[in-house]
Order: C-alpha cells, then sequence, then structure tokens
C-alpha cells in the first residue's frame, strides 16, 4: 500500500540475502522489508509521530463472512506471482500495467493517502488532491512491481481466517517463505467502503504501521514546499524505481 521514506522497497527475499530498504514510500503496501530495517524505521517513526497500535487478537475461524475480506488480497498475491514469474526480462511498463487494476481494487489509494497527509488534506484544493492522488498511486505500483520482479519458489499463504482490531475493521493476514531463509510476515489492515472491502495500511511484522511510517515524510514534505514538493519526491521516487519507465 500502500509507501515512503522508510521504504517498501526491499527486494523479495531469496533473491538477495543483503536487500536493504530504499530511500524513499509503502503496502500497500509494502513490501517485504527485512525483519530489523522496518523496525529501526517504526522506531524513527515513534520520534515524530505515534503510531496506531493493532491489538493482537485470535485469528477466528475462517466463515463465510471471512471471503469478500480475504479475496482482494488473494487477488493481489495472484497479481504479485504473475509478474514475479514475467520478471524483469518483461518491460517494466508492460509489468506496471498487469498490476496497476489489481492494486486499485486492492487497497483504498485516496483514504490511505489521506490519512498520511494528515488534517491539511481538507484545506488542498481539488486540483492539488487529484495531482497527489495520481502520483501516490503510481509510486505504489511501481514499488511493487519493482520489489516483486524474480520468482524463485518463493510461497504465498494467504490465511482464510481474519483478526478483528476495532471500528470494524479486519487485519488478513499473509506469509511469504523463500526457498531457504526466514519467512516474512505483511498483513493488511481492510476496511469496508461503498465499493467492498479495500486494503487501508500494511502491517509489516504484524504491527509496524505502513501508515504511520510514511506520515513523518508526508507531513515534512507538505510543510516544507506544500503539496508540489510531497507529488515531486513522489515522481522521483517512482522513476527511480522504474529506472525511468514508468
Amino acid at each position: 500500500m500502500y509507501l515512503d521514506d522508510a521504504g517498501i522497497h526491499a527486494k523479495m527475499a531469496g533473491k538477495s540475502e543483503n536487500a536493504e530498504w530504499h530511500e524513499g514510500m509503502n503496502s500497500m503496501h509494502m513490501v517485504l522489508c527485512r525483519r530489523r530495517g522496518l523496525l529501526a524505521a517504526g522506531a524513527a517513526a515513534l520520534a515524530g509521530a505515534a503510531l496506531p497500535v493493532y491489538v493482537a487478537a485470535t485469528i477466528r475461524p475462517a466463515h463465510a463472512d471471512d471471503v469478500s475480506v480475504v479475496q482482494p488480497i488473494k487477488n493481489l498475491v495472484d497479481g504479485l506471482v504473475e509478474i514475479m514469474k514475467a520478471g524483469s526480462g518483461t518491460p517494466f511498463t508492460q509489468r506496471f500495467d498487469t498490476l496497476a487494476p489489481i492494486v486499485d481494487r486492492t487497497f483504498d489509494l485516496p483514504v490511505i493517502l489521506q490519512e498520511s497527509v494528515g488534517p491539511s488534506w481538507t484545506s488542498l484544493p481539488q486540483d492539488q488532491q487529484d495531482m497527489l492522488l495520481q502520483a501516490f498511486r503510481r509510486y505504489t505500483v511501481a514499488s511493487y512491481v519493482n520489489s516483486f520482479d524474480d520468482y524463485k519458489g518463493q510461497r504465498f499463504e494467504v490465511k482464510s481466517g481474519t483478526r478483528p482490531v476495532g471500528n470494524g475493521e479486519q487485519v488478513v493476514q499473509t506469509r511469504i517463505t523463500p526457498k531457504s531463509g526466514d519467512a516474512h510476515e505483511l498483513d493488511y489492515v481492510m476496511r469496508q467502503g461503498s465499493e467492498g472491502w479495500r486494503a487501508v495500511d500494511v502491517l509489516a511484522d504484524g504491527s509496524v504501521s505502513r501508515v504511520a511510517v510514511q506520515r513523518s515524510d508526508f507531513r515534512r514534505l507538505l510543510n516544507r514546499g506544500g503539496a508540489q514538493a510531497l507529488a515531486q519526491s513522489l515522481r522521483t521516487k517512482t522513476a527511480d524505481l522504474s529506472a525511468g519507465s514508468s
């Protein structure tokens, strides 16, 4: 999801034992970071903004109502595996175009962006909101495409049950296990809206909020140079992730 300087750009586990955080969003969404890198980013975020606390709860057994909550994440995983199997030999723009509509259906990007920007969002003119949403969407998709670019037998698990976290939200848990090495957990906070269940946050290792990590960076850029500064930062990061292709 959904993506800031603390970085969702960690290369897929199994591709490199020394994957480093990208200097730049998100999780969406987000993704396959090394454990100590994300925990350090979360600690840094604590210095400037309070992290939301997601209270651990027991995964309840799956039942019929869970299907609509979990399905968007299953579709996302299927899309990620597809672009991984296509690999870096397939043009970035082609993989981007494959994943973009899946990201749109999985994440509530307007909500994620608004919660990352904070109260100043409502004071931005409509054209600036539209500009930021477009830049944020492209960055989110590019981050996933860049991170998930090589398939080496990784196993993806999406748990069928969900974990309630209050306010009607549910957490869908996923695990990515490489052929060798440690598994990584990415959980998606799902919220029901007019278009069904969408992810509004990504939790690394089950607790570190992606939105909270990127919030400090977004607000710093806005305070320094307004919407143009944030939009330009997102565009620059997108160009870096896609080598100028997106």
